[in-house]
């Protein structure tokens, strides 16, 4: 069950079979239905996820209930409401399930405790953090920046594995979009291309 975890950590950091073990040690498995939250705003945090199988989202709720998703993720993907997770302060973030999804799932003790005693473990931690800043940049200047044309395009470019399983509504909330300008644009795109 937790080979694509594995996978995922030893592109980055090679692990001996001591350390692999000691990090096994400290994961449990997870399965979500479509639809089923892994959290819900106002509760923390308590974990972070690996998606071995399936897709889950992370969004909050406006005050008219719209929905503004911050993150999806799929096989490969790790997500977490990681301020919730790091303060223990209640989560701002609601994570469900798209699909039926199977889940690798550390705890905050856990995580801890490989932090202090696996390097390996804390160097793979920074280069996530790294990694995720960094796209979050890119994802915040495209927002202020790109047209809407740029931003939908650059989506479905990045993301095309992720375009083909969620509906058009979910990836116009990700851009920041509402479903009728989303439409717009994709009949501009289509008629400059036609």
């Amino acid at each position: 069950m937790y080979s694509a975890y594995f996978d995922n950590f030893t592109k980055k950091v090679p692990l001996t079979p001591e350390e692999r073990e000691l990090i096994q040690s400290h994961l449990s498995v997870k399965k979500i239905r479509k639809k089923q939250y892994l959290l819900q705003e106002g509760d923390v945090c308590k974990s972070i996820a690996f998606v071995e199988k399936g897709m889950l989202r992370e969004y909050s709720l406006d005050e008219q209930g719209g929905e503004h998703i911050i993150q999806f993720a799929s096989e490969g993907w790790f997500i977490s409401d990681m301020y919730s997770f790091i303060t223990a302060e209640p989560a701002t973030y609601n994570i469900d399930a798209i699909e039926d999804s199977e889940l690798v799932m550390i705890s905050r003790s856990s995580h801890d405790y490989l932090l202090t005693n696996c390097p390996k473990y804390e160097t793979f931690t920074l280069q996530l953090i790294t990694g995720a800043y960094l796209a979050m940049q890119k994802r915040l200047n495209s927002t202020i920046a790109a047209s809407l044309e740029s931003r939908y395009e650059s989506f479905m470019a990045l993301y095309p594995h992720i375009a083909q399983r969620v509906p058009q509504h979910m990836i116009a909330s990700y851009i920041g979009l509402t479903p009728e300008t989303l439409s717009r644009v994709r009949r501009r795109i289509a008629s400059n291309k036609g």
